[in-house]
């Protein structure tokens, strides 16, 4: 027996969040009963989300380089361009966090739930690096601030490593990098040092970077790539 979370993220329907709404939801059945949250279960057991049975998949990990315009999400009402769309369908995957529609870069697809949770949790500390483009010409004096930790208005964010790729008068790139997953918060730490976000671009989540991959493209990554990714969530 398993705890049905777990069950319904290897199936593909999302983390563990999003798993216990659906449960929370009463859109879960086992054998025909409405789930409960914390209830255990097997895999030979009829277990169905919104009365279709869910079916165990192999697992599949599929890195891509995100364009803009598609939302990070499983469902949209207004049927805009879903990151989903970009990759196969079968079996059902669901992305490892959110890229804005207007930020590009690399994005995990996969339907290994709790590999996905470990990567999102706030305990584990896995480096995103972005290169942002900024209006203005960026200060060291911020550049260090950055590199110190920015207060912000849900706290004070994990020290980054920054530096100044190029600088015009009108414009600079930084690359930045991150261990949180914070919403928006590479845009708002920018933000809260004077400098508009102009352009944002993930070069790098955790060991893996999209320098092979044109944008919309994506590809299956490794058996080295997979166990280096789960090295990087650190306990």
């Amino acid at each position: 027996m398993e705890r049905l979370q777990k069950i319904l993220a290897e199936a593909g329907y999302g983390s563990r969040r999003k798993v216990e709404k659906l449960i929370i939801e009463g859109v879960v059945t086992v054998n025909g009963q409405v789930a409960e949250l914390g209830q255990k279960a097997s895999r030979f057991d009829d277990i169905r989300v919104k009365g279709e049975k869910i079916i165990l998949q192999r697992k599949v990990y599929y890195l891509l380089n995100k364009p803009e315009g598609y939302l990070c999400t499983l469902h949209d009402p207004f049927n805009r361009p879903k990151v989903t769309d970009l990759v196969p369908q079968e079996p059902r995957v669901f992305p490892v966090g959110r890229l804005d529609a207007d930020t590009t870069g690399a994005l995990l697809l996969t339907n290994d739930g709790q590999l996905s949770n470990h990567l999102l949790h706030p305990r584990y500390h896995v480096e995103k690096t972005y290169l942002v483009k900024v209006s203005g010409r960026v200060k060291p004096e911020d550049i260090r601030k950055l590199e110190k930790g920015i207060m912000l208005e849900d706290g004070m964010t994990l020290p980054a490593k920054a530096e100044v790729k190029k600088s015009t008068r009108d414009w600079t790139l930084v690359s930045l990098t991150i261990t949180e997953g914070r919403k928006r918060q590479v845009k708002r730490m920018m933000k809260a040092l004077g400098y508009p976000v102009l352009a944002l671009h993930r070069e790098r989540f955790g060991p893996l970077d999209v320098d092979d991959l044109k944008l919309g493209e994506f590809r299956n990554l490794t058996q080295s790539e997979i166990k280096s990714l789960r090295g990087s969530v650190r306990h």
